[in-house]
């Protein structure tokens, strides 16, 4: 079994891969030379941000997000929580 990352999108669990090589291999021509690019000249230390971060490229987790910004930028209460030092999670 291939290895995948999880994440909710939309609500669903979605499994994305979770290599390199299966990663690169949902990309365009121009995508992964982008990606090539990229990964090769990054810091180990943000390697995973960065691979999470193209895993989710087209999935629609940005236009979710986008939304919650926006939400947010309106200073809607999107019923968020202090995750900060101190705070009590429920």
């Amino acid at each position: 079994m291939d290895a995948t990352l999880k994440t909710v999108i939309g609500g669903e669990l979605v499994e994305l891969p979770g290599t390199i090589a299966a990663i690169r291999a949902t990309m365009t021509t121009d995508q992964a030379t982008e990606f090539d690019r990229e990964i090769e000249h990054l810091p180990a230390a943000e390697l995973p941000a960065a691979l999470v971060r193209w895993a989710l490229a087209g999935t629609g987790a940005d236009d979710e997000d986008e939304a919650l910004f926006e939400r947010l930028a309106r200073g809607e209460d999107i019923g968020a929580v202090d995750a900060g030092p101190g705070a009590e999670v429920a």
